[in-house]
């Protein structure tokens, strides 16, 4: 049996992220198997892109810092790295993730959906980098998470508090940058307006929204990262 990866969560008020041209040598030494399993993969999902995407690299925590070199690379390269078992120990997948919650305190998660890279899974909205976050060559998580909450959800930054802080969830090869965004909506009200947003986009990248009050609210469906956070959330330190 593999020994579940240990989970750190670190508050921290600044994140320092900046993007260098950094070539990975796992993508060149193996581009012929790694285009090989995407080709694979999209006759799974065809509506699987290779675009281009964001990974970190020598992560540091310093109090209330959080710093990260991040490079460009494709998205099949990253798919093969994760698919594979993280083979490079030297990168991680660092991403952003609103953690978005009703007046209530209910959590809002959403279904990945089916055509998706993480089918089935439940996750805070959020995803992987990619180059419209940068400007001037720093890396804008807050940016990032903005964007993928609306496209996921259709809540603008104008719909909710964002917290001053982050809670950067470290496990293995992921940091996982949450910060909480509040709702003034109670948790029912909000699950029904994002799934009414749903029912319009002609794709939309989740399936389903699942709100969680409890510990008996977690899903088998979701990674390890969501529920240590849901944990602490629960226990009321935020």
């Amino acid at each position: 049996m593999t020994p579940e990866v240990p989970v750190t969560i670190h508050r921290v008020t600044h994140l320092d992220l900046w993007v260098s041209d950094h070539v990975w040598s796992f993508a060149d030494k193996r581009r012929a198997e790694i285009d090989a399993h995407f080709a694979e993969r999209q006759r799974d999902k065809p509506e699987l892109w290779n675009g281009r995407v964001l990974v970190g690299r020598q992560p540091r925590f310093d109090g209330v810092y959080f710093s990260a070199e991040y490079f460009e690379t494709d998205f099949a390269s990253f798919m093969a790295w994760r698919d594979w078992g993280f083979p490079d120990a030297s990168v991680f997948n660092g991403f952003g993730m609103g953690v978005i919650r009703a007046r209530d305190g209910a959590i809002v998660l959403g279904v990945m959906g089916a055509h998706t890279a993480n089918a089935g899974k439940v996750y805070f909205a959020g995803g992987t980098p990619d180059p419209s976050d940068v400007r001037n060559r720093r890396l804008e998580i807050a940016s990032s998470v903005a964007r993928e909450v609306k496209e996921e959800t259709g809540l603008t930054r104008l719909d909710y508090h964002a917290a001053d802080h982050w809670h950067c969830v470290e496990a293995g090869p992921l940091v996982a940058m949450l910060r909480i965004l509040d709702v003034d909506q109670p948790g029912d009200a909000l699950k029904a307006r994002i799934e009414h947003f749903l029912s319009r986009e002609t794709k939309p990248e989740l399936s389903g929204i699942h709100l969680v009050r409890s510990k008996a609210d977690f899903l088998p469906t979701m990674p390890r990262f969501v529920t240590a956070y849901l944990t602490m959330l629960l226990h009321g330190d935020d």
